[in-house]
């Protein structure tokens, strides 16, 4: 995707509209605010690409300025937030021309994603056209990375970052991607650290060696566990990456289409792959990525 979307966000709630702009202008949206169904109709004159209009407002509720917007701007795609107790209020919505509608609180890819489609939607003529690889997957800019050289202490705190670095609201949340690329020198990926490779660089070796029979219930009591998880974690701190990290990801072209990325996935037992584009890393693309795109198809 090469155009900025221009993206109208409408929504009483004053955090949570300067929250998602922030979130959407670092994911490379152009974002306009309203506080209210009349600022929304004013704002139109800016002439933004895909609005995101809030059900339940004080004054001109989300149905009407739907109505409004639809009077004015018929094929502006508009996607509808509401709360989980509002679904036939949003279903009643998509009747009334809303492109889509997602209940609160939503991950963030999905509403980046939601946006993209909606936006692609408003501009093309005919049916749509299946996405490929590159239009779903995570940028690489948005992954977290590090070099095989970085020690484990220093890779939990950015896997934590990846999480508690997320903006979120009560309406909106943004989550993180539980596995970090790793990247050598000359910027080649090298491999991958995920929670479970950390989980299984604490096993300690002895727990799988061979052992007498009589000794199979000394593992299971509470005296040989004790402590055993502080001990490892503070002995795992100072190893480096490359010592524990899973190989790099197998690589799909960013053009391939999903059903590929998907065989892929299920063939080799693998719950991310590398999007490659001119010969580079671009992104990643996730399972979670394809189940939505699998609820998304159904909903159609």
């Amino acid at each position: 995707m090469n155009d900025i979307i221009k993206v109208l966000m409408v929504d009483d709630e004053d955090q949570f509209r300067a929250t998602t702009k922030k979130i959407l202008n670092r994911r490379g949206f152009e974002t306009i605010l309203a506080g209210s169904g009349e600022e929304a109709i004013e704002k139109l004159k800016e002439s933004p690409d895909v609005v995101i209009l809030d059900i339940k407002m004080p004054g001109m509720d989300g149905h009407q300025a739907l109505r409004e917007i639809k009077g004015r701007s018929p094929d502006l795609p508009v996607i509808m937030l509401t709360g989980h107790g509002a679904m036939p209020s949003a279903r009643e919505a998509l009747d009334e021309g809303a492109f889509d509608y997602l209940s609160k609180p939503c991950d963030m890819d999905l509403l980046a994603s939601k946006i993209t489609e909606a936006y692609r939607h408003g501009k093309q003529e005919g049916p749509p056209e299946e996405k490929s690889v590159q239009d779903v997957m995570i940028p690489i800019e948005e992954y977290t990375t590090l070099k095989g050289e970085t020690t484990i202490e220093e890779a939990i705190k950015k896997l934590n970052e990846s999480f508690g670095l997320k903006l979120s609201t009560s309406r909106i949340m943004e989550t993180g991607h539980r596995s970090i690329l790793v990247f050598d020198d000359r910027d080649r990926v090298k491999g991958i650290l995920a929670i479970t490779d950390l989980l299984e660089a604490i096993m300690p070796a002895y727990l799988s060696a061979p052992k007498p029979s009589m000794a199979d219930s000394i593992q299971y009591s509470p005296m040989f566990w004790k402590g055993m998880f502080t001990r490892e974690v503070k002995g795992l701190a100072r190893k480096k990456v490359r010592d524990i990290m899973s190989p790099a990801p197998l690589n799909i072209d960013g053009d391939a289409n999903l059903m590929e990325a998907a065989g892929m996935m299920v063939e080799n037992r693998v719950r991310r792959l590398a999007v490659v584009r001119s010969g580079e890393v671009a992104g990643v693309i996730r399972e979670q990525d394809l189940f939505f795109e699998m609820e998304k198809i159904l909903r159609e």
